[in-house]
């Protein structure tokens, strides 16, 4: 039987979701969990990487196991057990072929940064006070909506077939003190999302114009675009799958 866990983390104690030989990840900790609850070997396949200090308010991977579940009960004890930075919300039968990375249909991530310094603020949100154009971002969010290669925001030497993903939304909210950037999309390149923002603020700060965002994208290289934001302002906040009946979380 086959079963996708849905859970949130906050990353900051773990160096990204996938299994490290030595250091901490979401994954190592959670196949844990599940190995000693289900008294057998456990190897839960997640819905795509985060690095290092990058945050899940909605996460999704899905393992096999032989029989059926108490589901309440195997939520409750494994909630019991699990580091209190890790939070599992719910755990779905799906039919066995079914895959957490390969299904899913849309992600959406969420960039934070903090423009006051806040003492309560520093692990989960960039602090950058220097002005910002949020208009001219703004406008940075639709020019990316019209192209499909993202090769020059991606990490080099990574194996992937395709730098294609359609980009369904992408913007540029206030809230106070806080400045988000909220982008969907079919799929993300390693890296994708921080190399995004770190252009984008340089469009913001008047450094490159909308033309220059176009040149950058159609040169297909990583050295043009701008730097990589640091991981822990970034957040994976929904994953959505065909066959999985969506849920919005609260904002933890």
């Amino acid at each position: 039987m086959r079963y996708f866990i849905e859970f949130a983390y906050k990353g900051t104690a773990y160096h990204g979701w996938q299994y490290q030989p030595n250091a901490a990840s979401v994954q190592e900790t959670l196949n844990k969990a599940l190995s000693l609850l289900l008294r057998t070997p456990i190897d839960a396949t997640g819905a795509g990487r985060t690095d290092t200090g990058v945050h899940a308010r909605q996460m999704f991977a899905h393992f096999d196991y032989e029989g059926e579940l108490d589901i309440p009960m195997l939520l409750k004890k494994l909630n019991a057990y699990l580091p209190k930075d890790i939070a599992l919300f719910d755990l779905y039968p799906v039919h066995s072929d079914a895959h957490a990375r390969f299904d899913a249909t849309r992600r959406t991530y969420e960039y934070h940064i903090h423009t006051r310094k806040s003492a309560f603020e520093c692990e989960d949100s960039w602090y950058y006070p220097h002005a910002l154009n949020l208009k001219a971002m703004n406008e940075g969010c639709a020019v990316l909506k019209t192209h499909t290669d993202f090769e020059c925001f991606s990490k080099v030497h990574t194996d992937v077939k395709t730098f294609n993903c359609v980009i369904e939304h992408a913007e540029w909210q206030q809230q106070g003190n806080q400045l988000i950037f909220t982008i969907s999309a079919d799929r993300f390149l390693r890296n994708m999302v921080r190399a995004i923002v770190g252009t984008l603020v340089d469009l913001g700060l008047g450094k490159i114009s909308l033309t220059d965002l176009e040149t950058i994208i159609a040169s297909k290289n990583r050295s043009k675009a701008g730097f990589s934001v640091p991981a822990h302002g970034l957040y994976l906040t929904e994953v959505h799958y065909p066959y999985i009946p969506f849920q919005e979380r609260l904002k933890l």
